[in-house]
C-alpha cells in the first residue's frame, strides 16, 4: 500500500523510518516532509492544509492511508474531509481533537466528568484576567486557549509574570485570543502516557517524561522539548489503572457522546504527585520527542497498528514492546527557542556509522544543492536504546560530538531524574 505522511519534523520522520521497514508498504509521500524523510520517502511540497489537493494528489498516485503527524490538519478537520473518501485518515476526527484545539474545552470535559485536574478559571478579557490574578495564588499557569505549538503555557512565580503572560496571549502571539485560562499550579512530576485507539477499544503505546525547559536543570524558557527518556520511571500498575480509569476512558466516553470518533494516538500529559494522576493537557498525535524516543522500541510493524485503527479492529492486533530503554536528545539552532538562524550548513552527517540500537531523526533540515542546512529551531533527534539509560544518553552525546556542528546546543543532563550518576 502507497502510504502518504503529514508534516515535516523529527516525529514524522521516525513514523516515516519505521513504516519503511514494514514489507506491507509500498511507497511512502511525506508531505512536506524534510531532508531525513527525502533518503527513505518522496518529499512532496504541497500545502497539507489545502485538503483538496492533498486529496487530487494522494488518488493521483494511489495513496490509500494517510497517517497524519502534527496537530493543525486535525483540527482543521481533515479527517471529516476525508471521510467519504477511498483514502483513510489516521487520526482522531474534528470534535477529537478540540481536546488539544482548546484547553477550555477540555477543562469543561474534566468538570463534568469529574477528571482529576488543577483548578481553573476562565477569563474572557485581559481587564478580569489582572483582577483575578490580583486575588490569586503564586505561582500561578496562564494558557492561551488554542494551538500554540507547546509554548503557549507560562508557569508565573508572581503577579507581574502572570500580567505580562497574559499582555502576550491576548495581543496576539499565539492568534487572536477571546479567552485564556488560568490554572492552579500542580506540584508533583511530569510524565506522558500514550495510548492508540480504534473508536472501540485502545491499548497503551508507551510512556516518557520530556525536558521542555531549554536550560540544564529544566530551568529557562519553555521549548517544543529538548528531550525525552522512555519509558517514564513514575509508571506502575496501580498508577497505570488510574490514568485509565479515571482520565482516559470518561474522556472517550465524553468524546461518543458529543458524537465524536477517536481513531489515532492520544497523549496524556500528566502530573504525578503520591502516586495519583492530574491531567495536565492533552495531544491528539504523539508528542515530539517523544515519539521519536518510543517508536525504536515498538517491536509490532507500525502499519499493522495504523491500518487496524482506521478499520476498527485494533482489538486483533498485539502491541509488543522490547525492554529497552530509549533516550533522545535534542540539537537545536543556536538562539532557540528566541530568534536564530536558518540555512546554515551541517557537514558530515552522512559519515556517522549508526549501530542497530541508535537512529538520528531530522527534524529542522532542508537538503539544498548545496548540501544539508538547518531549517528550523529543533534540527536533529539523536536516539539511543538499551537496557541502561545512562549508556543511551551517553551514546547519544557521542554522536552528537561526532557530528561536531558548532552552530547548535543541547542538553546534557536529558533523563537526569532517572540516571543516578
Amino acid at each position: 500500500m502507497n502510504v502518504g505522511i503529514i508534516g515535516s519534523g523529527g516525529r514524522e520522520h521516525a513514523i516515516c523510518y519505521m513504516l519503511n521497514k514494514s514489507k506491507k508498504v509500498s511507497k511512502i509521500f511525506c508531505f512536506p516532509g524534510n531532508a531525513g524523510t527525502s533518503l527513505i520517502a518522496q518529499n512532496i511540497n504541497l500545502d497539507p492544509d489545502n485538503f483538496s489537493v492533498l486529496e487530487e494528489y494522494c488518488l493521483k498516485k494511489e495513496i490509500k492511508l494517510l497517517v497524519v503527524g502534527p496537530e493543525k490538519p486535525l483540527v482543521n478537520g481533515i479527517v471529516n474531509f476525508f471521510k467519504r473518501k477511498s483514502i483513510k485518515v489516521f487520526g482522531p476526527d474534528k470534535i477529537s481533537s478540540k481536546l488539544e484545539g482548546s484547553k477550555i474545552f477540555t477543562k469543561k470535559i474534566c468538570q463534568k466528568n469529574n477528571i482529576p485536574t488543577s483548578k481553573f478559571k476562565i477569563c474572557e478579557s485581559l481587564k478580569e484576567t489582572l483582577d483575578y490574578l490580583k486575588r490569586g495564588n503564586f505561582p500561578i499557569v496562564i494558557k492561551a486557549d488554542g494551538l500554540a505549538s507547546g509554548k503557549g503555557v507560562y508557569i508565573c512565580k508572581n503577579f507581574n509574570d502572570a500580567k505580562e503572560a497574559s499582555e502576550e496571549i491576548f495581543n496576539g502571539k499565539f492568534g487572536y485570543a477571546k479567552q485564556i485560562l488560568v490554572e492552579e499550579f500542580l506540584e508533583g512530576e511530569e510524565m506522558s502516557y500514550f495510548i492508540v485507539t480504534d473508536g472501540k477499544n485502545y491499548k497503551f503505546f508507551g510512556s516518557a517524561q520530556d525536558h521542555k525547559r531549554v536550560g540544564e536543570g529544566d530551568k529557562g524558557k519553555n521549548t517544543g522539548g529538548m528531550g525525552c527518556y522512555s519509558p517514564s520511571r513514575l509508571l506502575n500498575k496501580d498508577l497505570e489503572l488510574k490514568i485509565k480509569t479515571k482520565i482516559i476512558e470518561p474522556t472517550l466516553n465524553a468524546i461518543n457522546e458529543q458524537g465524536g470518533v477517536y481513531k489515532g494516538f492520544l497523549y496524556v500529559g500528566l502530573m504525578i504527585k503520591n502516586n495519583d494522576p492530574f491531567l495536565i493537557e492533552f495531544n491528539v498525535r504523539m508528542g515530539d520527542p517523544e515519539c521519536q524516543t518510543i517508536l525504536p522500541t515498538l517491536n509490532t510493524d507500525l502499519f499493522d497498528v495504523l491500518i487496524s485503527c482506521c478499520d476498527g479492529t485494533l482489538n486483533q492486533t498485539s502491541i509488543d514492546f522490547s525492554e529497552s530503554k530509549s533516550i533522545c536528545i535534542v540539537l537545536c539552532s543556536k538562539g532557540y527557542p528566541e530568534k536564530f538562524e536558518n540555512n546554515i550548513e551541517i557537514k558530515d552527517l552522512e559519515q556517522i556509522k549508526l549501530l542497530k540500537n541508535q537512529n538520528i531523526f531530522h527534524a529542522g533540515t532542508l537538503k539544498t544543492v548545496n548540501g544539508l542546512v538547518s531549517n528550523g529551531g529543533r534540527v536533529l533527534n539523536f536516539v539511543s536504546t538499551s537496557d541502561d539509560f545512562l549508556k543511551c544518553r551517553d551514546d547519544a552525546i557521542n554522536l552528537i560530538k561526532k557530528l561536531n556542528w558548532k552552530e547548535g546546543y543541547f542538553r546534557r543532563d536529558i533523563g537526569h531524574k532517572v540516571i543516578k550518576t
